[in-house]
């Protein structure tokens, strides 16, 4: 059973869906990174800020340090109802002025007036943003650096971070989704043309057997030009297997036929001396039918394997051998010498081993039937890469003038004869790249010459 594959619109809405699916995860990924910068970024400016508004509240005042904490300052970071705020002032002596003496001062070294420390730290059991900002005194009495830290929960940038990623998030899947819609339009109208081709094929007439002309964009034109192929294909069996029911019925029409009036006078001198001569016509009408039916059929087998049986290596010696064998009958009423010249290696071609047996032997069988009164030679041999058999006989051979017609089917049938045999070994040779020709040497040597194109490697 075939196994059922999935539409190929389905693979492809699966495979695109697939890829905006991994587009959208990597575009939310960014998107949450990008929101949580952009959170960072906003609450470390307010942050910065305080520290900056802090240490501008640092004066000195009868040689000490003093601090007045601006409101100013905790206005801005209360913006944020969620986090809580803690802050340390440290004098130039490392002492805390004011604030959380336990809160960690970030960085090992003091940064400099105008680029404040931000780090990441966690302060009583909650994760916080610290920023750490510096100011240098130079009065007699107090000189050195004053350190600020300021500390602060980081829920709601973490909340910020969020609602902008779910933002993004629905923008994603907003855009995914137009995306995947538009997707499926326009793969429903791309697809548009193959229905058009199956509409045309669903259509046809069965009889028809005429190449596809339907309009095809680019990619469906192979698919279309493997169709036309098929049906040329499918067309020139057809053909053949018309042509072989018409010329069977054509040919074996008058054998039967004669063979009818000879059985119809065979029956009316029963026991009269015409009736052994009217016996031996029966004899031959048939035996001329029976190789009639033999040649038609195979003729009908090599017209089938040619195109459709791969090429193999063939050893032609062999095939020869068994082509002499079976077209030389042992009950000839004759006597002929039959000779087999073979060179002393084996030659091998790329071929169809019974279309060449067929062809050797249908030219073999009608040099003994029509040809040789007492000699019959074979010869193979290879020249410049090209195969030849050579059939030789001593008989009166073929007519210059009847040479391109005897190779054609019925083109010159002989007497006792139909016209097929050489017709079928030159359509073997046409399907192997090779040919048939004939030469006449003298009044008793006729040969018919077939070749091979090419050795097999």
């Amino acid at each position: 059973m075939v196994r059922r594959e999935p539409s190929l619109f389905a693979r492809l809405i699966v495979l695109i869906a697939m890829v905006l699916a991994t587009g959208a995860a990597a575009l939310t990924t960014a998107a949450w990174y990008y929101a949580r910068a952009a959170a960072n970024e906003a609450y470390d400016r307010l942050l910065v800020g305080a520290a900056y508004q802090m240490a501008e509240a640092v004066h000195v005042q009868d040689g000490t340090l003093t601090v007045e904490l601006p409101m100013s300052a905790f206005e801005l970071l209360a913006l944020s109802e969620r986090d809580r705020i803690f802050y340390r002032i440290v004098d130039t002596s490392g002492r805390t002025l004011t604030g959380y003496g336990d809160l960690p001062l970030p960085g090992s070294e003091p940064p400099a007036p105008d680029r404040p420390a931000l780090s990441n730290g966690t302060f009583m059991g909650a994760p916080v943003r610290l920023v750490r900002a510096s100011r240098a005194f130079a009065d007699p009495s107090v000189q050195g650096r004053v350190d600020v830290v300021v500390a602060q929960t980081v829920e709601a940038r973490t909340a910020l971070a969020r609602e902008l990623t779910l933002r993004a998030v629905g923008l994603i899947l907003a855009m995914s989704t137009l995306a995947l819609g538009g997707t499926i339009f326009a793969i429903r109208h791309a697809l548009k043309p193959m229905a058009r081709v199956g509409a045309v094929l669903r259509e046809r007439d069965p009889h028809d057997v005429t190449p596809i002309t339907v309009a095809t964009p680019r990619e469906l034109r192979p698919f279309v030009s493997a169709i036309n192929t098929f049906i040329a294909r499918l067309k020139s069996r057809m053909d053949l297997m018309q042509q072989f029911v018409a010329d069977t019925a054509h040919q074996i029409r008058t054998p039967l036929a004669a063979l009818k009036s000879q059985v119809d006078l065979l029956s009316h001198h029963l026991g009269e001396p015409q009736a052994r001569q009217h016996l031996a016509r029966v004899e031959e009408r048939v035996d001329q039918l029976s190789r009639l039916v033999g040649q038609l059929l195979s003729h009908a087998m090599i017209s089938h394997r040619a195109g459709a049986v791969p090429f193999a290596p063939v050893d032609v010696t062999e095939t020869v051998r068994r082509a002499i064998r079976e077209a030389v009958p042992d009950t000839l009423d004759r006597d002929i010498l039959t000779m087999l010249e073979v060179p002393p290696q084996p030659i091998e071609v790329r071929g169809d081993a019974i279309s060449l047996k067929e062809a050797v032997k249908n030219v073999i069988d009608n040099a003994v039937r029509h040809g040789a009164a007492t000699r019959l030679t074979v010869r193979l041999r290879e020249e410049n890469g090209t195969v030849e058999i050579e059939v030789e006989d001593d008989g009166p051979g073929i007519a210059p003038e009847l040479w391109p017609r005897v190779v054609e089917r019925f083109g010159a049938p002989s007497p006792g004869g139909s016209g097929l045999g050489l017709s079928i070994a030159a359509d073997v040779l046409a399907a192997h790249g090779g040919s048939l020709g004939f030469r006449r040497d003298n009044e008793n040597s006729f040969a018919v010459v077939m070749r091979i194109a090419g050795r097999a490697s």
